[in-house]
């Protein structure tokens, strides 16, 4: 059972080896996965603040031939498309949300938790909500099923994605450029996928004990 576990989170980290597949899948890769993790709520567990952070290092490194304003720019587009298709998922298909029964992908306290945390916040949570995993996947098809006035949902989650986006490119692009961080490169990206991705294993684990 320990090996198994083992090996389980070995693939985990291994599938989402930021660095890797960016170096093979371009900014292209970067921007479907901001885009699939907002816009699919079947994908909210996509680390995107790791490829957007390892999208910065990389950038700086000389080895993503994009300009570092340009990778920013397409990003946001992409995140903010992915607030979009949130916003029509839940005008279109709201109350088959509010009725859908859990599964492996879906679980109704995903949607409860950004239900508060929308309630909580008001549009405001669609800028906050993109620094919160489950939160930046739920609010838009939440603020579709409330049927939000369009131009504000605009408005805001467009803030709230440049803010997002800035905040991990330009750190992972800045920390780069810093002449002392740079031995340390790699230990630096390791830790920030670490930190996006135990807590989800974790869960993981939990839930297959549960299970059990």
């Amino acid at each position: 059972m320990a090996f198994k576990l083992i090996y389980a989170i070995t693939f985990f980290l291994s599938v989402f080896d930021a660095e890797s597949l960016i170096k093979y899948g371009g900014l292209f890769l970067v921007l479907v996965t901001v885009y699939a993790q907002i816009g699919l709520f079947f994908c909210f567990f996509v680390p995107s603040g790791v490829f957007m952070f390892t999208a910065g290092v990389l950038a700086a490194a000389g080895v993503l031939r994009t300009n570092i304003m340009m990778v920013c720019t397409l990003l946001v587009l992409g995140a903010q498309l992915g607030n979009l298709t949130g916003f029509w998922i839940g005008r279109k298909a709201g109350l088959m949300f509010s009725k859908r029964k859990n599964s492996r992908l879906f679980k109704q306290e995903y949607l409860k938790a950004a239900q508060g945390f929308y309630e909580k916040y008001g549009s405001t949570a669609l800028m906050l909500g993109l620094f919160i995993p489950i939160v930046r996947t739920f609010a838009p098809i939440v603020a579709g099923m409330v049927r939000m006035d369009f131009k504000k949902f605009v408005l805001y989650t467009l803030i709230g994605s440049v803010c997002w986006v800035l905040a991990f490119v330009l750190g992972g692009y800045f920390m780069a450029k810093m002449p002392f961080l740079k031995p340390y490169l790699t230990y630096i990206v390791a830790g920030v996928i670490l930190f996006v991705t135990v807590p989800l294993v974790a869960k993981i684990i939990k839930e297959l004990k549960q299970g059990r």
